[in-house]
């Protein structure tokens, strides 16, 4: 079977996750992925072995960090700062679909690899910019990582109980979501090119795409003209709530439209005389006595085990499942079944699990095919059969250390 975007060719400029993490995307899909690195240094990322108490150092002098950033791609080590450095990119490009970066303005400007310039080069290229807060307004030129993206959309707010201080989700949940928006920005616009024959420049940012995963909230928030309030589990609606069963695991449970299922939901808990009990028999009851019910289904729901618990909504048809620690997915059989995680052959780790692609294709397919490369792995490979370099040229650029 054919890959869904077999034949795309990116060049990427980039670092850290946000921008080169949509192009890892791509690559699942089945483009062809150049990144263009600084010699000797590299991309950060793969120096990055610890950040905070999380550490992500492997075998090999890798990091999986940066396994994660740069799967499916190859490696070629150009210095940007030099003369014949942008030359080669300029090469590059004219054989390319999509050009991806998330270096700051200044650094394009120096690098010479503008739109206007690559633009000019290949008229029809997808140029991709990735920043943390937008390409208009005042912050504009400034960087960010992915903290930056929960504090300054809201996310912060909107996890966590009520009177709790803002708080952080680990680990890199915006500069995923901007990777993911990224992918789909590309595919949009190499759509647009296939149908009116243009290339254009597209702009994600860390902000934008953290707000866009918080719409619900943001919109809200907007229309409503209040904060959505923070869930406190000992006093919210207790049909949509979790508890800790006898084993010390939690149940998630939401059922949806309340009245339709509260009758079932009392039998199915074991105790079919809440049904009609004057403090809950209604919705309004409900949310106005939450803290007592919650108080009375966390002592029914610690009298049995998790798995006996799903079990009992199953048959009833209530809709439940387990709330589950990283740990806990790759021993899920609906994670398993579904390919949501994955065997793969690692260079330096051996047989390893990690993330599958989450949708499914009937006529073709996507899957991570390769691991992140060594720096500059394949710098020769790529100038010769793509650039056309021979080999006294790329002799010479070695020496003057710009590859």
């Amino acid at each position: 079977m054919r890959r869904p975007l077999e034949g795309i060719k990116i060049v990427e400029c980039g670092i850290y996750h946000a921008g080169p993490g949509g192009s890892a995307i791509l690559g699942d899909l089945g483009a062809d992925i150049i990144k263009i690195e600084q010699p000797i240094v590299g991309d950060p990322i793969r120096n990055q072995g610890k950040i905070g108490n999380l550490t992500f150092g492997i075998k090999g002098n890798r990091s999986m960090f940066c396994e994660a950033s740069n799967r499916n791609k190859k490696s070629v080590t150009i210095d940007l700062l030099t003369k014949k450095g942008p030359e080669i990119v300029h090469r590059l490009v004219k054989q390319a679909d999509v050009f991806v970066t998330n270096l700051r303005p200044n650094a394009l400007e120096t690098m010479k690899i503008t739109y206007p310039i690559l633009s000019n080069i290949n008229p029809k290229l997808i140029y991709t910019s990735v920043s943390a807060f937008g390409p208009k307004g005042p912050d504009k030129d400034l960087g960010g990582f992915d903290l930056h993206g929960q504090a300054r959309s809201g996310f912060m707010y909107s996890i966590g109980e009520k009177g709790m201080p803002p708080l952080l989700s680990q680990f890199g949940i915006m500069d995923q979501v901007t990777a993911i928006l990224t992918s789909h920005q590309i595919t949009t616009a190499l759509f647009m090119r296939e149908r009116f024959g243009m290339g254009q420049e597209i702009n994600v940012s860390i902000l934008g795409s953290a707000m866009f995963l918080n719409y619900f909230n943001v919109l809200i928030s907007l229309m409503g003209d209040f904060e959505v309030p923070r869930h406190k589990r000992s006093d919210e609606y207790p049909l949509r709530n979790y508890y800790m069963c006898s084993d010390k695991r939690w149940i998630m449970i939401t059922l949806t439209p309340p009245d339709r299922f509260w009758s079932t939901f009392c039998k199915a808990i074991g105790s079919p005389e809440l049904e009609n009990d004057l403090n809950f028999n209604t919705n309004d009851k409900r949310y106005k006595n939450a803290k007592q019910l919650v108080y009375i289904l966390d002592k029914i729901f610690a009298d049995r085990p998790l798995d006996q618990w799903l079990h009992i909504f199953s048959e009833y048809d209530l809709f439940a499942c387990a709330v589950n620690s990283m740990a806990d997915l790759k021993n899920d059989p609906q994670v398993i079944e579904n390919n949501y995680i994955v065997d793969f052959d690692h260079p330096t780790l051996g047989k390893i699990k990690m993330p599958g692609y989450p949708a499914h294709f009937s006529k073709s397919w996507a899957k991570t095919t390769s691991a992140a490369p060594e720096l500059g792995e394949h710098t020769k490979e790529v100038l010769t059969t793509i650039c056309d370099y021979s080999e006294n040229e790329i002799l010479q650029l070695k020496k003057e250390k710009i590859i």
